[in-house]
């Protein structure tokens, strides 16, 4: 059996779900300690201004760490509303956007406590929309890089480590004649422009 052992995302990149998509378990670790500017609280989308990091501010703690499970988000700035606009900005005119908002938008309207909570249930209804079933275990306790297969620290949006089990191929973007083809882009890039034809890319 494959396993491989994951950080939480928000929306997470093409990279992320296809070790959803390749690997037996997953291990969804929250004992790892919060990191700022990671996929952890941002996903990265292609606007007509060129991409756009969409980040979730989060609740202040004390010290100088904190478990992800345990990471607050905060109302602060009225995040919600700014998402969800900048994502109808961006792919209002792409093929599948109307197929996947209405179940998408219910995501910008509930208030989720905790980070790692809301990014599980986005993850999971991800994997629906692009019919991938992962077993998905979420860690008791901080997991041994020597367990499964690490892409904990691997995958991020600056300096991502090298990974010869991904290349990235051009798929159809609505933007790609302005800005050429945009590699690794947050899932809902890949969902609205390619909708049921994802799974084939993954």
């Amino acid at each position: 059996m494959k396993k491989v052992i994951l950080s939480s995302a928000y929306f997470g990149p093409i990279q992320y779900y296809s070790k959803l998509f390749r690997y037996d378990e997953i291990g969804m670790e929250r004992y790892d300690n919060y990191v700022k500017q990671t996929y952890r609280n941002r996903c990265v989308i292609m606007t007509t201004n060129g991409s756009q990091a969409l980040t979730i501010p989060i609740e202040g703690f004390d010290g100088t760490k904190c478990l992800m499970r345990d990471i607050r988000i905060s109302d602060h700035g009225n995040w919600r509303h700014l998402h969800l606009n900048a994502l109808e900005s961006a792919y209002g005119v792409s093929p599948y956007y109307e197929f996947y908002i209405d179940d998408i938008r219910p995501f910008f309207e509930r208030r989720w406590n905790y980070l790692y909570d809301f990014n599980m249930e986005i993850c999971i209804k991800m994997c629906d929309f692009i019919d991938i079933h992962p077993h998905v275990i979420p860690t008791e306790e901080y997991v041994k890089s020597d367990e499964a297969d690490d892409y904990r620290d691997a995958i991020r949006p600056k300096h991502p480590l090298p990974d010869a089990c991904f290349t990235s191929r051009s798929y159809y973007q609505v933007y790609q004649q302005k800005y050429g083809f945009m590699e690794n882009l947050s899932i809902l890039d890949l969902l609205f422009n390619m909708g049921p034809e994802s799974i084939f890319y993954l």
